[in-house]
């Protein structure tokens, strides 16, 4: 079974004196923090080289990307290659988050090129998938969810789909202030987990973290990690506490 996995996306929050504090915070928490949950980071991409020379002896904490390009170099100009995160120490990246989706037209063979460039540098994807409130509503949910993850994922091999985390983010739960319940949010975990068993094995199934990224916060987070299939979260705002970030971690 993989390891539990709390990961915070700042998005594009905080300026850099502010990005400063947070992370200090944060390593002056690390006794709070439990040792077998894999804690990362996702600041905003200015402020990655500069975390990564103060985490360079912080073992207990990942720093991750929000977004990468999926080229190692050229003429893309304002693009960030896999290969400069990795050289920066960069061991986790978003992809496919509904908010680039939305508003950058991110499409399922651009999202699987980002997956596939990552995992050269051995960066571990966290793929995002979910659904928007209409596709709930319509009770087609489930379908909208698997053809994300069917489209952009399912052409991997075995060991490259084991080094994913698979974070569920229902988009209308995102900064709304909703939350699926966890029955719902353990429903679509155990689906994607049934699923990628059968299309590969139970093992791989096993060792791909499914995390929620919903609206998770220090009051949820426990009856939400209490569920079977449900591996952790990616925390958006309520990573940028250190106190609700420390009790979410805790949560398990």
């Amino acid at each position: 079974m993989t390891r539990k996995i709390v990961a915070g996306n700042w998005k594009m929050n905080l300026d850099y004196d502010e990005a400063k504090l947070l992370l200090k915070n944060l390593i002056a928490s690390k006794d709070q923090f439990p040792s077998d949950v894999e804690v990362v980071i996702c600041p905003s991409a200015p402020y990655i080289s500069a975390f990564a020379e103060v985490l360079r002896d912080q073992d207990w904490i990942s720093l991750g990307s929000q977004n990468n390009y999926f080229i190692d170099e050229g003429a893309f100009t304002g693009e960030i290659s896999p290969k400069q995160l990795k050289s920066l120490g960069v061991k986790f990246g978003i992809v496919g988050h509904s908010e680039r989706r939305d508003n950058f037209d991110e499409d399922y063979s651009m999202l699987s090129k980002k997956v596939k460039a990552l995992l050269k540098h051995n960066v571990r994807p966290i793929f995002c998938c979910g659904e928007q409130l209409q596709v709930r509503d319509s009770n087609v949910y489930k379908e909208f969810v698997m053809k994300q993850i069917q489209d952009s994922l399912f052409k991997l091999k075995p060991e490259e789909l084991a080094q994913l985390v698979i974070a569920y983010e229902p988009i209308w739960a995102i900064g709304t202030g909703k939350t699926a319940t966890a029955d719902q949010a353990q429903e679509i975990h155990h689906l994607i987990r049934s699923r990628i068993a059968s299309e590969y094995n139970d093992k791989i199934a096993n060792q791909v973290g499914i995390i929620y990224g919903g609206s998770c916060n220090a009051d949820n987070a426990k009856e939400l990690f209490s569920q079977k299939d449900i591996d952790g979260g990616l925390i958006g705002g309520a990573s940028l506490k250190t106190e609700s970030f420390t009790a979410i971690a805790n949560s398990f």
